[in-house]
């Protein structure tokens, strides 16, 4: 497997870092290395007409979002983002590249989700705050200057496997209907043997290692990460679910398992666009100051959620 070159350099300055392991660094230390590293790995930001943090009621108390709009005096189709990190690291400013870039380029609002991270608040709290976010903004669209008929979900990583979730459990309990689900390089499943973790566990950025530490302090208890909300895969159901773009990567441990859910769902008569970037590594759809093509995958997640929120 060839990796990129522009990923092959990210992965060669990361290891000169010398930094420790995930589980040496501690979940605090490590949203601080992650987000010290945001803006270098970002690079130039796009510009969006409104850009603003505002906050929603949550389960637990205030949730803080940012607000992407390219046209704040229309009703926009709307697309609730959730950010990637393990469900441990990551929020709305190591994600605000994404954000900025899907609002300009799907001409709709981006509503980008702080939700609880563990350990401090495990399984299932960030769940709940998605959905709490989601009744939410159905509920008060017109507030963000949203259209509550044309409603999108989406993430990349921990963040794609809330979305899957929160697509499924909206399905289930009659709404809010939604338009189309983004899942970038998603954890789907808890299974640490696939084909990807043997091919791809070491060596390219995410590994093996990180994603048992990961689940640790997300889901403490193994017996609990087959319960379909941490596991989206193990869903006896995949049909009546929204439209779906799956991107997963090469050089991914978590590759078979967003192959498995695309194909789970296209096997369950949802349709879904899976494209697989070849010689890729994880967590590059935040990376476009020095992996450009995260800017193929804006582009690419952009057309689709034009024609699902559009159609």
């Amino acid at each position: 497997m060839a990796i990129d070159p522009e990923a092959k350099a990210y992965l060669e300055a990361t290891a000169a870092l010398g930094l420790p392991s995930l589980a040496e660094q501690g979940p605090v230390q490590a949203r601080l290395n992650n987000l010290a590293r945001a803006a270098g790995l970002a690079g130039k930001v796009e510009e969006v007409a409104l850009v603003e943090d505002r906050t929603l009621p949550g389960p637990a108390g205030p949730l803080r979002f940012r607000l992407f709009s390219p046209a704040s005096d229309k009703s926009l189709p709307v697309l609730l983002y959730l950010h990637g990190g393990g469900w441990v690291v990551g929020d709305v400013d190591t994600h605000d590249s994404v954000g900025r870039a899907l609002a300009s380029r799907t001409d709709c609002a981006v509503v980008s989700l702080d939700y609880r991270l563990a350990p401090e608040d495990p399984f299932p709290a960030a769940v709940d705050d998605g959905w709490a976010a989601l009744q939410w903004l159905h509920d008060h669209a017109a507030e963000v200057g949203a259209d509550a008929t044309r409603i999108a979900v989406g993430g990349d990583s921990s963040g794609g496997n809330l979305a899957a979730v929160l697509a499924r459990r909206a399905r289930d309990r009659g709404g809010p209907r939604l338009k189309a689900q983004m899942l970038i390089y998603p954890v789907t499943d808890c299974d640490l043997g696939t084909q990807s973790y043997r091919d791809a566990g070491s060596g390219y950025g995410l590994t093996r290692d990180s994603m048992i530490w990961y689940w640790a302090q997300y889901v403490a208890d193994e017996a609990r990460r087959a319960n379909p909300d941490a596991s989206p895969l193990r869903a006896k159901d995949h049909s009546g679910l929204p439209p779906a773009i799956v991107i997963t990567c090469e050089l991914d441990p978590l590759a078979s398992e967003g192959e498995a859910y695309a194909n789970a769902m296209k096997k369950a008569g949802v349709p879904v666009e899976h494209i697989n970037e070849q010689g890729m590594i994880h967590g590059y759809i935040r990376m476009a100051g020095v992996i450009s093509r995260a800017r193929k995958s804006w582009d690419d997640c952009a057309r689709f959620l034009r024609r699902a929120l559009n159609d």
